[in-house]
């Protein structure tokens, strides 16, 4: 079997704070000739590069393709937040998992931080890990679910710290008079994506992840092996990996028609002073309101304010990014206002119908492996599934991997072209109930 995609012409990394500050980034080669090797991974993201490296760890030969550069996707672009959890409404998955599958599920979205502090620690990746996480309710009634969610967590044997905030607490961790309560969580944080990733692209090079850029994938021979081709060369392996995300395009229709690109964007402000940063956030914490067009915000390493949010379903991006997201950043700290903003950028995340990462491999193609979808959980969820497809790929069953593979996922309807405009629409019906 052949599959074809549409070569694109190679792309720099989106200009954004993460990249002015990011570590040396060598160049790795373009994909030239013909290579053989028993697993390749298309993407140099996080989804690609965990894989690589967990693979390389259980001593695999393992050869990864990026289009771009490493870190290009959304995994060099987003707000930097490592939040427990691996998806939304886990519940609702018991008819088909069970009960005992569902507390698996909710058990993996904890480890899913556990594996990225450990990855950290391990390979001393210098990515400004901070630990200190709170979620902003809107309205009483987010209260009331945080109340839930703390419950839930101390079931789970959660070690990290949890704590309810009222109101009149809310001044300790935001200085803003624009939510009714949160939850604190330590165990939960923020860090510099890019860097993770290209830390993470450095240690899989140490472990012998033969590392590629510049080499999109044109089209893939299926079959008892795989036949993986680039503009200049190609990889024969056993087995492939898939970890495009929302930039998988054309690559795999099957895979793509079940993810929908969403557009998130995000501005950073000058370095503020010492006294306005602690004044904005005073314990250093990562921060997410519970709007469906949320925002989400933190402090850099050299105190800016790293504002995002407004996840877009339309397939078009706002014209000035910096001009589009700074009211909203002045709606909840309108001492900005002087403020200068010195860095806007945005990019793609992937989301599925059911906001539950998709892991599993292709029925029909049972040596082609994916991972994508991870609707706003990629930091941490990336790297739960670079954990599970490796031991599912080198014969370690967990258990995990067979779980999320057997939970179903729709396809979009309309094709590519109505896709968007459908969930627009459905998107902008849940806005509207919000303000019931």
């Amino acid at each position: 079997m052949n599959a074809r995609a549409q070569a694109t012409a190679s792309q720099p990394h989106v200009a954004s704070y993460y990249v002015a500050s990011s570590l040396p980034q060598p160049d790795q080669p373009v994909l030239q000739g013909e290579l053989i090797a028993d697993v390749c991974v298309v993407g140099g993201g996080f989804s690609g590069l965990n894989t690589a490296l967990e693979l390389a760890e259980r001593g695999l030969n393992v050869v990864l393709l990026e289009a771009n550069r490493i870190g290009w996707g959304a995994s060099g672009r987003n707000g930097g937040q490592l939040i427990r959890g691996v998806g939304h409404g886990l519940d609702q998955f018991a008819n088909v998992i069970g009960a005992d599958g569902v507390r698996q599920m909710k058990l993996m979205g904890l480890e899913a931080v556990e594996i990225v502090r450990r990855r950290v620690e391990k390979f001393q990746i210098p990515c400004d890990l901070t630990w200190g996480y709170c979620d902003l309710a809107n309205k009483p009634s987010d209260l009331e679910g945080f109340a839930e969610d703390a419950e839930e967590l101390r079931g789970l044997g959660y070690r990290y710290e949890t704590r309810l905030l009222q109101a009149n607490e809310m001044h300790t961790v935001v200085g803003s008079n624009r939510y009714v309560g949160g939850l604190i969580d330590m165990g939960s944080g923020h860090l510099h994506p890019l860097n993770l990733a290209l830390g993470e692209a450095a240690a899989a090079q140490q472990l012998g992840v033969k590392l590629f850029e510049q080499s999109a994938v044109t089209h893939i021979d299926y079959g008892p092996k795989v036949r993986v081709h680039t503009a200049q060369g190609s990889v024969r392996a056993k087995t492939l990996v898939l970890g495009c995300n929302a930039y998988l395009n054309n690559l795999n229709p099957q895979l793509s028609g079940k993810v929908l690109p969403a557009g998130s964007y995000i501005i950073a402000t000058e370095p503020l002073s010492e006294e306005q940063a602690h004044s904005l956030l005073p314990q250093n914490m990562a921060v997410c309101d519970q709007r469906v067009a949320l925002d989400y915000y933190r402090l850099s390493a050299d105190r800016r304010l790293l504002f995002g949010g407004a996840c877009h379903y339309s397939g078009r991006d706002p014209k000035d990014i910096g001009a589009y997201m700074r009211p909203k950043m002045l709606e909840v700290f309108p001492q900005l206002a002087s403020a200068k903003i010195d860095y806007q950028w945005g990019g793609m995340i992937g989301i599925g119908a059911n906001r539950l990462p998709q892991i599993g491999r292709l029925a029909e193609q049972p040596n082609v492996y994916y991972a994508q979808a991870y609707s706003g959980h990629g930091v941490n969820a990336t790297h739960l599934a670079g954990k599970l497809l490796a031991e599912a790929i080198s014969g370690q069953h967990s258990g995990g991997f067979d779980l999320f593979a057997k939970v179903p996922h729709i396809t979009f309807p309309g094709g590519k072209h109505l896709r968007s405009p459908l969930l627009a629409l459905g998107m902008l019906w849940h806005r509207l109930k919000e303000l019931v």
